[in-house]
C-alpha cells in the first residue's frame, strides 16, 4: 500500500452524470500514522472555478482533485454513537 506521508495521490474513478449535476470520483487508500484508511471522495464539478465548455478533461480532474484533497485534509471525523456518552 501507498504511503500517503509520501506521495499524496489519490486516484481519479469517473465522473457521473446525475439529476443534481455532474460529479467526479476519486479513491484514496493510504497509510498514515500507523492507520490504514480508504476513503471515497466525490466532488460537484460546479463548485470548482473551471469552465466546462472550455477547458479540457484533464484539467477538470486536476481542479477536482485539489478540492478533494484540500477539504478531505481538513475534514473532522468523529465514531458514530461515540457523542452520546
Amino acid at each position: 500500500m501507498k504511503n500517503l506521508a509520501d506521495n499524496n495521490l489519490i486516484r481519479f474513478i469517473n465522473i457521473n452524470k446525475k439529476k443534481e449535476g455532474l460529479f467526479a470520483n476519486f479513491k484514496v487508500k493510504g497509510l498514515k500514522g500507523g492507520v490504514n484508511f480508504s476513503a471515497s471522495i466525490t466532488v460537484d464539478i460546479s463548485a470548482v472555478e473551471i469552465d466546462i465548455s472550455e477547458d479540457n478533461l484533464e484539467k477538470i480532474i486536476e481542479e477536482c482533485a485539489r478540492v478533494a484533497v484540500k477539504e478531505f485534509k481538513k475534514a473532522e471525523f468523529e465514531f458514530e454513537g461515540i457523542s452520546s456518552l
